[in-house]
């Protein structure tokens, strides 16, 4: 096994084995990483190769000697196909091999979480662990597991319940999933700025997502006598995981509860088509200066939809 570095011929290829892999998510795909307007990040993506063909990949960036991942993405880290526990030790040992012979002095590695893997795998965070790496980072992240054999609203806290019922028979709100990121985005950034923060993404970089991966975001907008009150973008990074991006509310029509309405329609859109969780993102107090202090109130408002805790870790190693 070798290590090499990325370069443009080889995108098609990483792509589809990102797509082919076990925990490769539309996070760790070039197509994605394409959004980004030229320039802004340098990356310095890893192949690992056998007899040529990819055996895992590694997106990321190295800086002053910290090589970090995802850069410019949500998740990162090493994707690979359902290894056997001796091929992750052989991938992690190669890696800091790597590492050691071109000056890297530190990794820095985030992957998606355990529910993003078609198979459930720890081999590799095991192999990570065993030589060498500790945990950095923990964020609480919140999902649904969905079932098709159980009523959603019953899932759901009383409360949530009777307001996703007024929704249907008085308020009549009305949901389509669109395209209308003009309708969608100034409320967005309204919503955001009450916490004096941006979204992620500019307008911009939302349609160039579109654009780029068509199938893999879905703009669900409710809306009240035409006006647009409330919505979720999804993203779908995985073939079993929906992750709820972005939520906003105009909050002159918070009585008419559109968030409880979407998170409704968003968890029966992917029950009904084949997702097995719904990620509704991590729940941290970005006030507080410990970046792993939870947000009680947040996580406590997931949980009403029955969502529950997964973690996002980051492991890490001095070389």
């Amino acid at each position: 096994m070798e290590i090499i570095k990325y370069s443009d011929e080889w995108k098609e290829k990483w792509d589809r084995f990102v797509q082919s892999s076990n925990n490769g998510t539309m996070f760790h795909m070039q197509k994605f990483l394409d959004y980004h307007t030229p320039g802004k990040f340098k990356f310095d993506h890893l192949i690992f190769l056998e007899k040529k063909e990819i055996v895992a990949v590694l997106p990321g960036r190295l800086t002053n000697g910290l090589f970090e991942s995802p850069v410019g993405a949500s998740y990162g880290s090493i994707v690979t196909q359902d290894v056997k526990f001796a091929e992750a030790m052989e991938i992690v040992s190669i890696l800091l091999q790597y590492g050691r012979e071109n000056g890297i002095k530190e990794f820095e590695l985030t992957p998606a979480p355990m529910i993003y893997e078609s198979f459930q795998n720890q081999n590799l965070d095991f192999a990570m662990l065993w030589q060498g790496f500790s945990y950095k980072l923990h964020y609480i992240s919140s999902a649904i597991k969905l079932d098709k054999e159980r009523d959603i609203l019953q899932r759901f806290a009383p409360t949530i319940r009777r307001n996703i019922r007024k929704t249907i028979k008085e308020f009549n709100l009305r949901i389509e999933i669109n395209d209308s990121y003009d309708e969608f985005y100034p409320i967005l950034v309204e919503n955001k700025a009450r916490h004096n923060v941006k979204p992620t993404h500019s307008y911009d970089d939302l349609l160039r997502l579109k654009e780029l991966l068509p199938d893999r975001l879905k703009l669900f907008m409710v809306y009240y006598d035409e006006i647009p009150i409330g919505g979720s973008l999804m993203f779908f990074p995985a073939k079993n995981v929906a992750l709820c991006f972005y939520n906003m509310l105009k909050y002159e029509y918070a009585d008419y509860k559109p968030i409880q309405r979407v998170m409704y329609e968003v968890v029966k859109y992917c029950t009904e088509n084949g997702y097995s969780y719904v990620d509704i993102g991590v729940s941290q107090d970005t006030r507080a200066q410990n970046p792993m202090t939870p947000s009680m109130s947040l996580i406590e408002f997931k949980e009403k939809f029955d969502a529950k805790t997964i973690m996002r870790n980051t492991f890490y190693i001095k070389l």
